[in-house]
Order: C-alpha cells, then sequence, then structure tokens
C-alpha cells in the first residue's frame, strides 16, 4: 500500500516521466485487440436491442412474495406468448414479449392476475411498435453525426485539424469498444443506453482538449533552435497532464461503479443499469484513449511536417557528434597506442625480426 501511495504522490510532484507516446506500438496492438474483440463481438452476438426498438408489448405488475423469474415467465409463456423476458425493477416485475394483439394481451393479463392474485387494473400494459424504435434510433444517429461534425469544427478552429483527427478516432475507438462490450455481455440496449454513448462521447472529449491544450502550449515553443523534439515534447506535457487525466476519472468512475455494482443489485434499477455500464466501460476506455491513442497518433501526424522533421534531425546530428566527440572510456588505450609488451612492431604494422649477436 505505501508502495502504491509513494507511486501517487510521484505523479502529483511530476517526478514519474513515462514515455507513453514512445509505447505507440504496444498500444496500437492493443487497441488492436480490443477493436477486433469488440467487432467480432459485434458480428456474432449483435446487440440485444431492447423493446423501444424491436417492438413489442410490456407488462409491469407489483411482485408478489410467491413470484420468482421462472414462475413469471412460464405464466406468460403458457398464456401464448413468445420472445418472453422478466426483469425486476424497484420491486416490479417487467416481463416483455414480441407484439400481441388485443386479445392476446388480454389473456396475458388473465393469466396473469390469475397466477399471482394480482388485480387487472394493477397490471399496466404497453404495445410498443417498431415503427417507434427505429424513429428513436434514427435520432440518435443523427444526434451522433452532428456531434462529430460539431467536434471536428471546434477542434479546427481552437487547434488545428490534425488534433481533431487524432480525437474523432479516439472517439470511435471508445465507442466500438464499448459496443462490443454491450454485445459480448449481453446487456440490453434501450434509449437510456444511447444517452450512455453520447455522455461518454463528452467526457472523452473533455479529456483529449485537456491533453491538446498541454501539448499546444509546450510545443509552441519548439523553434529552430528547440532542445527537444515534438515527440518528448509531447510526451512531457502528457505526463504534466497525468494526474490531472487520473483524478478525474477516479472521481468520475466512483460514483457511477455504486449505480453499476449497488444500484442495480440491491435495489434492481434496470434503467441505472442501462446508463450506467456505457459510463463507466466509456470513462475508462476514453481516459486510455486520450493518453495512449489521440496522442501518439498526433504525434505521429506532426512529426511528418517540415518543421519539426528538422529539429529532429538536427538533435539527432548533434547527438552523433557528440558521441564521436566524447573522451574513450576510462581503462582503455587509444585504438593507435602500442602496447609495450611483445616484439616490437615497425611503422607499417609488421612486427620486427630479432637482431643476431655477433660473434
Amino acid at each position: 500500500m505505501s508502495r502504491i501511495g509513494s507511486i501517487g504522490r510521484r505523479l502529483y510532484r511530476g517526478e514519474v516521466d513515462i514515455d507513453f507516446v514512445g509505447r505507440y506500438k504496444l498500444w496500437s496492438l492493443l487497441s488492436g485487440l480490443l477493436l477486433v474483440i469488440s467487432i467480432a463481438g459485434l458480428i456474432v452476438q449483435g446487440l440485444n436491442l431492447g423493446i423501444e426498438f424491436r417492438g413489442g408489448s410490456v407488462f409491469s405488475f407489483d411482485k408478489p412474495r410467491s413470484s420468482t423469474i421462472e414462475t413469471v415467465r412460464s405464466t406468460v409463456e403458457g398464456a401464448g406468448a413468445h420472445q418472453v423476458t422478466v426483469q425486476e425493477a424497484s420491486n416490479r416485475w417487467r416481463v416483455t414479449t414480441q407484439s400481441l394483439t388485443a386479445e392476446e394481451v388480454t389473456t396475458v393479463q388473465n393469466a396473469i392476475s390469475k397466477e399471482f392474485g394480482v388485480a387487472g387494473n394493477q397490471i399496466s400494459k404497453q404495445i410498443i411498435g417498431p415503427t417507434w424504435g427505429g424513429e428513436v434510433l434514427r435520432k440518435a444517429v443523427i444526434g451522433l453525426v452532428v456531434f462529430m461534425i460539431a467536434i471536428i469544427l471546434y477542434l479546427t478552429m481552437a487547434f488545428e485539424w490534425k488534433m481533431a483527427l487524432a480525437a474523432v478516432v479516439a472517439l470511435l475507438h471508445d465507442l466500438i469498444i464499448t459496443a462490443g462490450i454491450y454485445a459480448w455481455s449481453g446487456f440490453e440496449v434501450t434509449p437510456a443506453t444511447m444517452l450512455g454513448f453520447l455522455t461518454i462521447l463528452g467526457y472523452s472529449l473533455y479529456d483529449a482538449v485537456v491533453v491538446f491544450d498541454m501539448i499546444k502550449e509546450v510545443t509552441a515553443k519548439l523553434g529552430t533552435t528547440a532542445k527537444m523534439t515534438y515527440t518528448q515534447a509531447a510526451n512531457n506535457a502528457l505526463n504534466h497532464t497525468l494526474i490531472r487525466s487520473l483524478n478525474t476519472s477516479l472521481v468520475a468512475i466512483l460514483p457511477v461503479a455504486a449505480i453499476l455494482f449497488i444500484g442495480t443489485t440491491l435495489f434492481g434499477a434496470g434503467t441505472l443499469k442501462d446508463l450506467s455500464l456505457a459510463l463507466f466501460v466509456g470513462m475508462i476506455v476514453g481516459t486510455y484513449s486520450s493518453l495512449c491513442v489521440a496522442t501518439p497518433l498526433l504525434v505521429n501526424l506532426k512529426e511528418r511536417e517540415p518543421k519539426y522533421m528538422a529539429i529532429a534531425k538536427r538533435l539527432a546530428s548533434n547527438k552523433s557528434a557528440s558521441a564521436q566527440d566524447a573522451p574513450p572510456a576510462k581503462g582503455k588505450e587509444p585504438a593507435t597506442a602500442a602496447t609495450s609488451t611483445g616484439p616490437a612492431s615497425s611503422a607499417n604494422g609488421a612486427v620486427a625480426a630479432p637482431k643476431r649477436k655477433k660473434r
């Protein structure tokens, strides 16, 4: 525990220098692996769309003491319903089925009332058509496209287009991974989930803007006589904002984790579960992408500019010249020095024959 506290204090004082940019191959491999797994989940498993998107019928009633998920499901299926899903929320049962006619709805209602002793007027009924779900999905996609365009315009005007491109790539990275986790976990995608997706985009963008602002401030001082490359300056800026990013993420994740793991298990809040999972996963992935995806991508784009290529070339030449001018290591003789042992050598390197004694 003391070691963790020591690392935290060093991070806070800026004494830790992590080479985020230099490890871009590692981050690329990790992100590529996560993206492949997420896309495979979307293709193989697919998203478990909620009834709001696929359409269907919903029955909701107070939870009787003798009822369980299995008994509720068997009762509804026995009344002729299919695609039955039973959820518990706030001490109530929420049952979803395929779209039912008015007569079929009445049959299911009567079966529930007879089996669990619930009055018919205490069973709420709702029929949702697939058209409404399609409209919700269409508006969510429009909102996402408008959000992306606004991000590109803002970052291009406030910073530059390369930062805008890096931020958008990081956002798409976060969305795909979050959606992949939903696909593999089987969590239901509801309008609350779509709201969570849009929320994590804003959070991820905030983290990227904080990092980019520091990078812009540090790299603005790089001139023809700069003593560090753009890569080194960006990595320095990233380390200065590291503790801020970690603190912000931790403060934001803790209440979301409480909602996800405590609120849904103890109180059975289904809507909170749909929203909090997207926020929980998105915040973690968003913090990672702002540090390990957006910044290395930006540096790779910027290092191709003639100005920063010239700085890198000049510093590399100076380093090479310094290495050549450095004195030989202690304990080693210069390469041209003659050794004191063995036969004498001639000027051209040949060994001189020993002289014979006169008789």
